[in-house]
């Protein structure tokens, strides 16, 4: 069974693990109304636990790149102990997708350039140097632009035109 080429042009790369046979079904599953509302419940929850715990205030990201507070030192570790934690899990129990396939996890590929892994360091560089510069990293940028921030409009639209612009450059990059 082979898919319309519109799915195939905005699917994540990640989907080709999915097998054929479950691909169409996973898509359309994602694709529902009662999904999106979800996704959207989901999103809003997060914007306001990022403004409640103060992660999107600029002023805290300041003072973590000022190494005047804890705050956010505490906050980003805290979601990298849960984050290897629940890899560790998924690897031991071998939890499986809703559809009932293994979730695999894939090793990083670290390159075979002069300096193993600089693409992970400068990509990490360029990502914290964006966020440095103008005191928001992409997820809470929305949530400052629903609490009334506007300006932070500026910063997606940044964003988003250095994705645009990774994807006219990213064949002539070493991966």
């Amino acid at each position: 069974m082979s898919e319309p080429a519109a799915v195939l042009d905005y699917e994540c790369v990640d989907t080709e693990q999915v097998p054929a046979g479950v691909r169409e079904e996973a898509h359309s599953a994602a694709s529902t109304g009662q999904a999106m509302l979800a996704y959207f419940a989901a999103g809003v929850l997060l914007g306001v636990l990022f403004m409640r715990s103060e992660v999107a205030s600029w002023f805290r990201i300041q003072e973590m790149f000022r190494f005047q507070s804890m705050h956010m030192y505490g906050v980003i570790g805290s979601a990298v102990v849960v984050a290897a934690l629940s890899l560790l899990l998924i690897r031991r129990l071998q939890v499986r997708t809703l559809h009932g396939e293994p979730i695999e996890l894939t090793p990083k590929m670290w390159g075979t350039g002069p300096v193993r892994g600089a693409r992970y360091w400068l990509g990490g560089s360029m990502f914290g140097l964006g966020w440095a510069l103008i005191g928001a990293c992409p997820g809470p940028m929305f949530a400052l632009i629903g609490s009334g921030l506007g300006v932070m409009a500026v910063g997606v639209l940044a964003a988003m035109a250095g994705t645009w612009t990774y994807g006219l450059v990213q064949r002539f990059l070493p991966h």
